[in-house]
């Protein structure tokens, strides 16, 4: 009998701030190029992705300004923790990303990073800037949405 495999998709790292500050139309998931060091660092859950986001040249899309820590083990092998990493992505999706941020107001940012059959994978948002009132009507809905579920539980 053939054991299989339990496909993980924990969330190792999660970026909150990014539903709060951009609306999310678009989703993608790639991977990322890493090196040895730093698929352990982010296997430990050492990864930040709060900053981050992603840039597109060179028919290349890349993982800026996300730090991931370097590995205590690592000795000589260790990279510079906020390095850009290659996203892997097909080339007709980098270029519709390509398009899609020249448009002014739009940014890709990272939502989460996750493991998927042993590999680190990022899901990834094309998000349009959200004005001060539209956060306060997030906030707003939160909390109501927050008081419901206090008495529900009652």
């Amino acid at each position: 009998m053939a054991k299989k495999k339990q496909v993980q998709n924990d969330a190792l790292a999660t970026n909150r701030k990014a539903r709060f500050n951009y609306a999310i139309e678009e989703t993608f998931e790639a991977g990322i190029v890493l090196t040895g060091t730093e698929i352990k660092s982010v296997r430990a859950g050492q990864i930040t992705i709060g900053d981050g986001f992603v840039t597109v040249h060179d028919g290349q899309a890349y993982l800026t300004n996300v730090h991931i820590a370097t590995y205590e083990q690592g000795n000589q092998f260790n990279v510079d923790p906020l390095r850009s990493r290659i996203l892997l992505l097909h080339k007709k999706q980098i270029q519709h990303l390509e398009v899609l941020v020249k448009e002014s107001g739009v940014t890709v940012v990272p939502l989460k990073v996750y493991l998927k059959k042993g590999f680190a994978k990022v899901l990834i948002g094309v998000g349009r800037g959200k004005k001060q009132y539209d956060k306060r009507q997030s906030i707003k809905k939160r909390d109501v949405e927050r008081d419901l579920n206090r008495q529900f539980k009652r």
